[in-house]
């Protein structure tokens, strides 16, 4: 049932992605020449005509970026950008198609402007589309049927979170195992051992078998996967060593054998970091200009209201784990220097000058490492850099936590956004950095910074 479903909502999407087309040309023409009052060289027909080679033409390139697939697995996110990327390759066949049509009068705004709107209203049908769906599969509508070989604390992970979403649209039979094991309460039937499985796949209902085996269970994944394929059922492979592989594996291939790189770290990419760093050249340069009467303010505030340095200089653990002189604009009192290296700040710390308590609160004592961004030692997005004292100490308590030094530190982070900021949970913090490490883009951090300034520019919490 699932396979019919799909065939014709994959026809559907055709149909609609065809209409989508035929109506952008239209608006695109319109909103061009509404102004218009001369005659046309060429008129709104010789672009719907246009549209006889374009559509056809959409839906290859549709199908090229799996447009219209099962989205089931995939982000809105990703498909949005796909749309976009088809619809780029779609104004330059167009482009091509005039030229060798040898139409001279064909307006270069009207077929812009067809992109963006094509983009525009197919990622609005698809956002749409998603929410109709996911309202139908929580009603218990469109479910793919899942069978689970193997039980255990990986497969019972992806049984909660399965579970926890129902719009996802996924039911399980069962699950089977060498035999009937305690599975803490969970509401999954046991429906057998590894040798029922050929006779449970010979019934209908099953669309997916997801295989999650314990190491010494490794030696029948030959046979349950040969069992699979015999009775043309799909087979998903979820290893016990999941936890150590990151959301999106990246594999490499050395003389036709495959290697899994445990952490794909895009910034390792020579342009990606490029691209990175010249961002953050050019951004902080004119935040430096824009915010210098705010910053010369605040060097007089810190003067006036404390004796001491403007500027406190703080050692922070950076990429690489190099050690690194972070700035901010001083907001305690002057001390010997070593009272906070091992302790948190608070908000009622009675260090703190009433100014300082300010510009801390509204992030001002930040804009120093606008400096230390030029420098290269911090980009203006990235995990938090930390001092020595909690890098030793969390490094043996927190999973992972070394890994956030795989990239340069930042002024802010998705970790900051999404509110683990301050005296929070570290652990939280590290999950956010590393999916920020490992599905970095630059228009996340665009995205990032404009959350920063929109939401999380006042410091309701405190970090030191």
């Amino acid at each position: 049932m699932i396979k019919e479903n799909q065939k014709i909502l994959n026809a559907a999407l055709a149909i609609i992605d065809a209409g989508i087309c035929f109506l952008s040309m239209v608006l695109a023409f319109l909103l061009h020449f509404i102004n218009y009052q001369g005659s046309f060289y060429i008129g709104i027909n010789y672009y719907l005509r246009l549209l006889i080679f374009v559509i056809p033409a959409y839906f290859f390139i549709f199908n090229y970026f799996e447009l219209h697939d099962s989205f089931r697995h995939k982000s809105l996110h990703a498909e949005i950008s796909k749309v976009i990327q088809s619809n780029f390759v779609g104004i330059i066949f167009i482009f091509v198609l005039v030229f060798f049509l040898k139409e001279v009068h064909v307006s270069r705004m009207v077929i812009f402007l067809y992109g963006v709107i094509d983009s525009f209203l197919t990622s609005l049908c698809r956002f749409f589309l998603r929410k109709l769906l996911r309202h139908m599969r929580a009603k218990g509508y469109n479910l793919k049927h899942l069978l689970l070989v193997g039980w255990n604390e990986v497969s019972a992970e992806f049984y909660d979170k399965v579970m926890a979403n129902r719009s996802l649209g996924y039911d399980f039979i069962g699950y089977v195992s060498h035999a009937r094991v305690n599975t803490a309460g969970r509401k999954i039937a046991y429906v057998g051992g590894f040798g029922t499985l050929p006779r449970l796949l010979e019934q209908k209902g099953i669309d997916e078998v997801i295989i999650s085996l314990d190491y010494n269970e490794f030696s029948e994944l030959e046979a349950i996967i040969e069992v699979c394929e015999k009775a043309g059922v799909k087979s998903n492979l979820l290893p016990f060593y999941t936890k150590y592989l990151p959301t999106k594996p990246y594999i490499d291939e050395v003389e036709g054998m495959p290697l899994i790189n445990i952490r794909k770290v895009p910034l390792d990419n020579m342009i990606n970091s490029f691209c990175k760093r010249l961002f953050d050249i050019v951004v902080s340069l004119i935040a430096l200009i824009v915010f210098s009467p705010v910053m010369l303010l605040t060097a007089a505030g810190v003067k006036m209201t404390s004796p001491g340095p403007v500027i406190y200089k703080q050692e922070r653990i950076g990429r690489n784990k190099r050690p690194f002189q972070m700035y901010k604009f001083r907001s305690m009192k002057m001390d010997d220097g070593t009272s906070d290296m091992t302790t948190w700040g608070t908000k009622n710390d009675d260090r703190r000058t009433k100014f300082g308590s300010f510009i801390r609160k509204c992030s001002i004592d930040e804009l120093p490492q606008l400096i230390n961004v030029l420098k290269g030692d911090m980009s203006l997005v990235g995990p938090r850099p930390e001092r020595p004292f909690f890098v030793d100490k969390f490094k043996e308590e927190i999973p992972l936590y070394m890994l956030k030094h795989l990239v340069r530190p930042g002024m802010t982070g998705w970790a900051q956004v999404n509110g683990w900021r301050g005296d929070t949970s570290i652990e939280e913090r590290i999950k956010c950095d590393i999916y920020y490490i490992e599905n970095w883009t630059l228009p996340l951090d665009i995205k990032i910074l404009f959350l920063t300034v929109f939401k999380g520019f006042v410091n309701h919490s405190e970090e030191l």
